[in-house]
């Protein structure tokens, strides 16, 4: 088994699947509730940390959910994506997509501008700063009911030259794409980019759902698609991307052991498998600590890890000559 840890470290990479709520670490997250003194049951930064130990989806949404609490002002937001970017430049993040989640906020009374702004100011901070390209998706809470996910469509509008498409996240089982027809029609007819999680802890149905009510643009996480031959073969037709999660699935027991892991089935059957964080304070590591578990566990090659590298480029929404610059530039990085 040949440990590539290194050549992670400096392989320039793009990252599509990450929830900046869940970049979130306990020493931001308590500074943040004494700064804004928030009520909060956890009175140290350790007992904070011992928290971020949970079963499965819920619990670890249980404490997502508590974590949003402390984000109140245009700064806490500011702080919360700098920190993200800042981790992912020094990781050779050279592009980044990330999901927001406006209803866990709003619907505590943090006006939408407020997050918006905070997150506007760190993506353009951030890209002066470290010379990469951000973009934002705003997802959709799945556990509500697709009218608050119209409403918040709707409150969006005002700022939508600050967003490039839609998601939908959270408690997958029981909540199908079906349910969000309606908005994602919505937003793909205002010209929005769509995503959607589906068949992480859902059924192959949730994916073929996304893909054809839902005519999304990449499945997020994906790994239960491999369940349906037909679903796998159409995924890898055409070239639809998955974002997957590898230590995000081992924390919530989507897989038990990551020796076990989809990915390089996902590569020998023609997928545009790419690698990410999702909730990386939460899940034990960013995105370069994905690649090397998943490298080790299976014994990815150097040249594996160069297509999943290669693959996060291409299923990024970004223009062709972007995407042949960082294309460019990872080849030089391969062969160097």
């Amino acid at each position: 088994m040949t440990d590539l840890s290194a050549f992670i470290a400096g392989l320039p990479k793009a990252e599509l699947h990450v929830h900046i709520e869940g970049t979130f670490e306990p020493e931001l997250m308590y500074a943040l509730a004494q700064r804004n003194k928030v009520a909060f049951p956890y009175d140290s930064v350790e007992a904070l940390r011992g928290a971020y130990r949970f079963g499965n989806l819920q619990d670890f949404l249980d404490l997502y959910y508590q974590g949003m609490s402390v984000l109140v002002t245009e700064q806490d937001f500011y702080d919360l994506a700098m920190a993200y970017f800042r981790r992912a430049a020094a990781q050779a993040v050279r592009h980044a997509e990330i999901f927001f989640d406006p209803q866990g906020h709003t619907e505590r009374g943090v006006p939408f501008q407020t997050m918006i702004d905070g997150l506007w100011r760190a993506k353009a901070d951030a890209e002066a700063q470290f010379g990469m390209s951000i973009s934002m998706i705003l997802c959709f809470l799945r556990h509500l009911d697709e009218a608050s996910a119209l409403r918040t469509l709707n409150e969006a509008l005002p700022w939508r030259d600050r967003f490039i498409g839609v998601g939908l996240d959270s408690s997958e089982k029981g909540h199908p794409p079906s349910k969000f027809q309606t908005v994602f029609a919505r937003a793909r007819g205002i010209g929005l980019k769509a995503v959607a999680h589906a068949g992480e802890e859902g059924p192959p149905e949730y994916v073929w759902e996304a893909l054809d009510l839902l005519q999304v643009q990449r499945i997020d996480h994906g790994n239960r698609a491999l369940e349906d031959e037909r679903l796998t073969a159409r995924l890898a037709r055409e070239a639809m991307p998955l974002t997957v999660c590898p230590l995000s699935n081992l924390r919530l027991c989507v897989v038990n052991d990551m020796t076990r892991h989809p990915l390089r089935r996902m590569l020998q059957a023609g997928l545009v498998a790419t690698i990410n964080s999702d909730d990386p304070a939460y899940f034990g590591g960013y995105v370069n600590e994905n690649y090397s578990a998943v490298q080790q566990a299976l014994d990815l090659s150097r040249d594996e890890i160069v297509t999943l590298a290669a693959n996060s480029f291409r299923a990024a929404f970004i223009d062709r000559a972007e995407q042949q610059r960082h294309l460019g530039v990872l080849t030089a990085y391969a062969v160097g």
